[in-house]
């Protein structure tokens, strides 16, 4: 009753393309020799793949089913075909980088870009969200993490990089928008974009307004910065984000007025605990280094 890859993939390759031409080009064999695979296919197993009305096949609720575990094990070959490359790429030079969106705007760039200017290799930015970024490094699809939030794992070393800002962003007309610095206390009447308790900004400032005894009442929900400055700058609210997003963002119609400095983000290095590091990642790290001491320098305006 087991298949052998060379059928799951001729299945696959028939689900996709909706036809035994179609397959046959994505497999670059003939049409006879997909037809005789799936035939021999469903021969074995014991029931009908596909029904073949006025010579067109449509897929069977056993085959439908059978493909949500066939493409489980696609991307598992994928990934396997992904670090084979990647093993082959490492022989020559390269260093893989996952970093939080924010961070991936602006200072990251600055990091490779200096970097490179030194080190004739390839490097890769894979910009993603909290929970992805620390699965890739487990799964050693990224040499190094460079996350906004704690990244927690035993598998896992994490170094503080940088403390970054938060600020509240609002419309330049707005009531807070000459502010030194606001509270969070001062917050409370107006309207708030806020994010889904899972995300980690979403338990960052809800912590944050519990510690400060004051209620976290959203008027509504995002799921990233960028987003909420988005909504922000269409009237939707004020809103809560980090200094990096800020720097980031391109409208002229939003200011950021900075929140006290307990309100501050740890910046965290992150890499596999298991391997060392590689001399290039190493490398890599003492320009990430200079871009955060750039940053800290730049003298770059919030309001």
């Amino acid at each position: 009753m087991a298949l052998n890859l060379r059928q799951i993939e001729v299945f696959r390759a028939v689900m996709t393309t909706g036809s035994i031409s179609g397959a046959s080009r994505v497999l670059m064999i003939s049409q006879p020799a997909v037809s005789r695979m799936l035939s021999h296919t469903e021969q074995r197993i014991g029931f009908p793949l596909f029904e073949r009305v006025k010579g067109r096949l449509y897929p069977s609720p056993e085959a439908r089913r059978l493909f949500r575990d066939v493409e489980n094990v696609y991307r598992d070959v994928q990934r396997v075909n992904t670090t084979l490359h990647d093993l082959t790429q490492r022989r020559h030079g390269v260093v893989r980088i996952a970093a939080s969106s924010s961070l991936g705007h602006q200072l990251v760039p600055w990091a490779i870009t200096s970097f490179r200017a030194q080190h004739d290799v390839r490097v890769s930015l894979d910009c993603q969200r909290h929970v992805q970024l620390r699965d890739q490094l487990l799964d050693r699809q990224a040499d190094l993490g460079i996350s906004l939030f704690p990244v927690n794992h035993p598998n896992l070393e994490v170094h503080p990089l940088h403390q970054a800002r938060m600020v509240c962003v609002c419309p330049v007309d707005h009531p807070l928008a000459d502010r030194g610095t606001v509270t969070l206390a001062e917050l409370r009447q107006f309207d708030l974009i806020g994010y889904g308790a899972e995300t980690p900004f979403g338990q960052h400032i809800r912590s944050a307004f519990e510690s400060a005894g004051e209620p976290w009442r959203p008027a509504t929900e995002v799921d990233s910065p960028h987003y909420a400055c988005a909504l922000a700058d269409a009237g939707g609210g004020i809103a809560l984000i980090d200094e990096f997003t800020w720097r980031g963002w391109r409208g002229d119609r939003l200011t950021a007025v900075p929140l006290p400095d307990e309100q501050r983000l740890i910046v965290s290095l992150a890499y596999p605990r298991t391997e060392p590091l590689s001399q290039l990642a190493r490398a890599f790290i003492s320009h990430l280094d200079a871009a955060f001491a750039r940053c800290g320098e730049s003298g770059m305006e919030l309001t």
